[in-house]
């Protein structure tokens, strides 16, 4: 039979539970679609071939859309779902993402090999994460800690852990909740001590912008609460140029028709800490964001930020 949507998706358990809930969301918004109508394609991307070294030093976060780009470009599939924290700021010319599933729980989890919250943990203890953004947090609240790179999925990282290449490890909550693993996590951090990636927990449908079929079917699944918050958030990262070689943090919150923003960027060891929080009508969240962000680069200074970046390429 031919398939009438082919949804692109990276391997990972995680990213095909995300690709299955879109279709179901799908198939539950179009009584004219069936299961046997839609196929999921597995797409191996670059970021998922190489596993051994950190995502600033092989390219940052492109690395995990640009084949599934390119299945767009070329027909071979009509939309992607992505973890919209993976997605770089700028769009390539063409493509639209306008379809936000409703948002997980933002926050991170901590993983400790003997239980407890992040307090709790040994002096000195050992925690795996390659994100530069935890890194900077943990070291602000306990600069003990020793840091090493934890790459790999949901999955590859728990079983690091339990072969006991470090006493902890931070994983998003919300992947947790999606892959029935969520009680593994001994301490949900608050967002006062961990403030989540830009986009952390959200779920993403990008498509060609003049594929109108597509966009009528993805219409019904945009949740406008989560696209205002990570509109917010991705303009607050895009302000400051961010990406995988520079710890930022952003999460905004929709009351009503209010949205609150909380923004901020770290030196690497977290000892330095550039905030913004800001309030304003949700229908302006880009521009919320993107006034928060400049505020914040003004306040952190540009060599501040070429600081961070040159520390890491060094």
């Amino acid at each position: 039979m031919q398939h009438s949507l082919k949804i692109g998706t990276r391997g990972s358990p995680l990213a095909l539970w995300q690709a299955h809930m879109v279709r179901d969301a799908l198939l539950a918004a179009h009584s004219h679609l069936s299961p046997r109508s839609i196929e999921i394609v597995t797409v191996k991307t670059t970021g998922d071939k190489i596993l051994d070294r950190p995502l600033a030093e092989i390219g940052g976060k492109g690395l995990f859309t640009k084949e599934l780009e390119d299945g767009l470009y070329s027909g071979a599939l009509d939309c992607a779902v992505h973890s919209t924290k993976d997605m770089p700021t700028h769009l390539p010319d063409g493509l639209a993402i306008d379809c936000f599933i409703k948002r997980e729980d933002p926050r991170d989890a901590l993983i400790a090999a003997n239980g407890g919250c992040l307090m709790d943990l040994p002096q000195g203890a050992v925690v795996g994460s390659a994100s530069l953004r935890r890194q900077a947090q943990l070291l602000a609240l306990r600069p003990d800690l020793k840091v090493i790179s934890f790459r790999g999925n949901v999955g590859t990282r728990l079983k690091k852990l339990a072969a006991g290449a470090a006493d902890a490890t931070l994983l998003a909550y919300a992947g947790m909740k999606r892959l029935g693993v969520a009680e593994k996590a001994t301490n949900i951090l608050p967002v006062d001590q961990m403030l989540p990636a830009p986009a952390q927990g959200a779920v993403c449908v990008e498509r060609r912008a003049d594929d109108p079929r597509i966009a009528d079917l993805l219409a019904p699944l945009n949740d406008a609460a989560t696209a205002q918050a990570v509109t917010a958030e991705r303009a607050f990262l895009a302000a400051l140029e961010g990406n995988c070689r520079t710890p930022i943090a952003a999460l905004a919150t929709i009351s009503g028709s209010r949205l609150t923003l909380v923004g901020k960027v770290l030196s690497l060891d977290g000892a330095v800490c550039f905030e913004d929080r800001r309030e304003g009508a949700a229908l302006e969240a880009a521009a919320i964001g993107h006034a928060a962000g400049m505020t914040v680069r003004q306040k952190a200074g540009e060599d501040f930020l070429k600081a961070i970046a040159l520390e890491q390429m060094g």
